[in-house]
């Protein structure tokens, strides 16, 4: 039988755990202790002393950073990153200089400081410091700056040579809004005689006598087509989508609104002569609203044409209470101009930067053409800028220069030959490019004569699309050169208004597009005239072809 006694196992000597409580200095670490043989142990098989676990570390340097050789490691205590930032910038003072200028091995000035993360280089270090920009700041820059500012075409601080019509205006404001009396006003002129800016000062006068009827002004050149007045209108009354309804019954519902009670509506619509439509139905409801029973709406309507209400709209004169009043706007005058201008050039303190014959001379030109005052200011401003890019390139040449040349006297100004140049290059004949004739294709100067030859006619000044391109295709097929489809023919017309020489306006079919022209026609036929194809063209006609 077996052996059944129980056998004494060999039992397997652990060394015992040594609790750092019980080690009384730390271990000196010397360069000619033995490193431990063999490989080393898992952390998991690793005892508490060889894992260094809850013992105090002694950081060490290698032997090359130790300045004294056989001296025990001092410990040094954990420290996380630091930052330091310089509250104050550097300034170019006498004491910073010395500084700077003080060359001592312990401290220079781009040395690594106590504390910081990374060493501040020289190119950092003179970054700081704040360079004067280099003729920016003269003073004949800065009177440039102050005259083209003062000469925009934004709103101005107050409206000169419309003192009548400033007068015409507000006494209907207050007639009409102050006094809760409807009615309606249209104002018609030019563009750039100061129909809107002329409204919008009065309105801002009239802002708190107004009390809570606060204008609601309206572009109508953002609207995509004359229906979608009625929901841009609710959306103003009333706040976007609120006035919930079908398309068609917008114009019910609104005079629906506008006959309860309620404080006074002041309606604005500019560029009013884009809501026309086939029959007009869009421009009689508007016109209408105001004279309705009850009716709260006061309504001002600005527009180009001067003949809107009698032309467009003969209805509204077999309706006298319909009918609006009328207020228009003429052209300005040389002299109107002129005292624009050098009003806008007074804000300027100190020597004026144009001369006075210059303004002059831009007064005469632009009053003979078109009386825009928008334009004369862009002239000017477009002048000043040529002055002042000529003195800088000017001043860069001297600098550049090893000869010092000697200084200009005084400021240059703007004189005749630079507002010449920019009538002549911006405002001139658009019809002529600059590098000549040729860079003005021949399939937009065959649909130029197109349009001219069926506005010469009639008293119209706009056609469709349509016509346009069957008065076109006829051109071409008698000339015997191949014309472009109706969608090409759209893209021509888009690069004629970006030439300024057409005007487009967008419908939903493209064939309804109507297209006018934007300069006068005798400038037109006398460009073209001076060629041989066109100028054949127009002296044959329309009917010939």
């Amino acid at each position: 039988m077996p052996n059944t006694k129980a056998r004494v196992q060999a039992t397997i000597d652990f060394p015992r755990k040594k609790s750092h409580r019980s080690c009384k200095a730390p271990p000196t670490i010397s360069k000619d202790s033995p490193s431990p043989k063999g490989p080393p142990l898992s952390p998991r098989k690793r005892l508490a002393g060889e894992n260094l676990c809850n013992i105090t570390q002694y950081l060490q340097c290698s032997p090359s950073k130790q300045k004294k050789e056989n001296q025990p490691v001092t410990p040094s205590k954990p420290r996380g990153r630091k930052l330091e930032f310089v509250l104050s910038p550097l300034k170019r003072s006498p004491v910073k200089l010395d500084i700077l200028a003080d060359k001592s091995p312990e401290r220079t000035p781009f040395s690594v400081h106590k504390g910081d993360e990374t060493p501040r280089s020289k190119a950092s270090c003179w970054q700081t410091a704040r360079c004067p920009p280099v003729g920016l700041h003269k003073k004949k820059d800065l009177w440039y700056q102050q005259t083209k500012q003062v000469l925009n075409t934004a709103i101005p601080d107050r409206i000169l040579a419309r003192e009548v019509e400033t007068k015409d205006v507000t006494h209907f404001l207050l007639n009409h809004v102050c006094g809760e009396k409807p009615g309606s006003l249209y104002i018609s002129g030019a563009p750039g005689t100061g129909k809107t800016a002329c409204l919008n000062w009065i309105l801002t006068d009239l802002k708190e006598k107004l009390g809570a009827s606060a204008p609601i002004f309206i572009n109508c050149m953002s609207l995509r087509n004359s229906q979608t007045i009625f929901r841009t209108i609710a959306d103003e009354l009333f706040g976007k989508r609120k006035l919930k309804c079908r398309g068609k019954d917008f114009a019910k519902r609104l005079a629906q609104k506008l006959t309860c009670q309620g404080p006074m509506v002041l309606l604005v619509l500019d560029e009013m002569d884009q809501l026309d439509s086939k029959a007009q139905d869009v421009l009689y409801t508007i016109f209408e609203w105001p004279h309705l029973t009850d009716s709260r709406l006061v309504l001002i309507g600005i527009a180009n044409l001067l003949d809107l209400t009698d032309r467009i709209l003969p209805r509204l004169q077999a309706r006298p209470k319909c009918k609006p009043q009328l207020l228009n706007f003429a052209p300005y005058t040389r002299d109107q101009i002129v005292a624009i201008v050098q009003d806008r050039l007074s804000q300027v303190p100190g020597e004026s930067v144009l001369e006075s014959a210059a303004v002059q001379f831009c007064a005469r030109k632009v009053s003979s053409v078109s009386g825009d005052v928008r334009k004369a200011l862009d002239v000017c401003r477009r002048a000043v800028e040529i002055v002042e890019s000529g003195a800088r390139c000017q001043a860069m040449v001297k600098s550049k220069s090893p000869v010092k040349a000697p200084c200009s006297p005084g400021l240059k100004k703007v004189g005749l030959p630079h507002i010449s140049q920019v009538i002549s290059e911006v405002y001139g004949d658009r019809m002529t490019s600059r590098s000549g004739s040729e860079c003005f294709p021949l399939q937009q100067k065959l649909l130029v004569c197109s349009l001219l030859l069926l506005l010469r006619p009639s008293k119209v000044k706009e056609v469709t699309l349509g016509k346009l391109h069957d008065a076109y295709s006829k051109v071409c097929r008698s000339q015997q050169m191949s014309g472009a489809d109706q969608s090409e023919c759209l893209s021509l017309c888009s690069l004629l208004e970006s030439r300024g020489i057409v005007w487009l306006k967008q419908s939903k079919e493209a064939r309804l597009t109507k297209v006018g022209l934007k300069i006068e026609e005798e400038d037109v036929e006398h460009a073209l005239h001076d060629q041989a194809l066109t100028g054949n063209i127009l002296q044959k006609g329309l009917q010939c072809f």
